[in-house]
């Protein structure tokens, strides 16, 4: 059987009224076929996405409640949150919240792409293979592997912000009541390119 390394499965999100705004899928390594297809159902990434929300905001109210007793104002609840939690013993869920309350969420299958680059000629560039053949995965994630992948989402998203056909509150409006997906070809092709791409130890996506 082939080794396994970790891989994105998913990358989320989710907007500042939790509304979520754009979800990618990518394929997960399935040994018994020796084949890549996603591990889970749209669905079932929707609700795993949904659930992170609780971890989001239990983490702002404890990061407030620091720095208010710090006297320092409660501003410290925005950037990498790191591990927000371990699904089973394949997927992980990563957390990142902008300064404007977006948030961002990367599923990692922790044996989801053959370090061969076998799987039924799926994507994975041979060039981040290479980058990868530390043997990362049979410990987990190091802190830290997926900043680049949030410094990456963060970027896609301020340049799609910058667009002048982008309209914010229509996907996070300020009501707070509904809103729309993010339907933009090049930033989804950005989240496709960045989820393909990462591998531990790749440091600039």
């Amino acid at each position: 059987m082939a080794s396994t390394i970790p891989s994105i499965a998913c990358l989320g999100i989710i907007g500042r009224n939790n509304n979520p705004l754009h979800t990618t899928i990518f394929p997960s390594y399935d040994p018994s076929t020796n084949t890549l297809s996603p591990i889970r159902t749209p669905l079932q990434f929707s609700l795993l996405l949904s659930s992170t929300l609780d971890i989001f905001e239990l983490r702002a109210r404890a990061a407030a409640a620091g720095a208010t007793g710090a006297g320092a104002g409660a501003g410290a609840t925005t950037g990498d949150l790191g591990l927000l939690h371990a699904v089973d013993d394949r997927l992980a869920a990563y957390g990142f919240e902008t300064n404007t309350g977006a948030r961002f969420v990367a599923v990692v299958d922790m044996r989801g792409r053959p370090l061969d680059g076998a799987g039924g000629g799926a994507a994975g560039p041979s060039a981040v293979d290479r980058d990868r053949s530390r043997g990362a995965a049979a410990v987990g994630l190091r802190e830290g592997e997926m900043k680049p992948v949030f410094k990456a989402m963060q970027a896609a998203y301020v340049k799609l912000l910058q667009n002048p056909f982008y309209d914010p509150d229509e996907h996070t409006p300020p009501t707070g009541q509904g809103g729309k997906r993010i339907t933009s070809r090049m930033f989804s092709e950005d989240m496709r390119r960045i989820g393909e791409t990462w591998a531990p130890g790749v440091t600039n996506l």
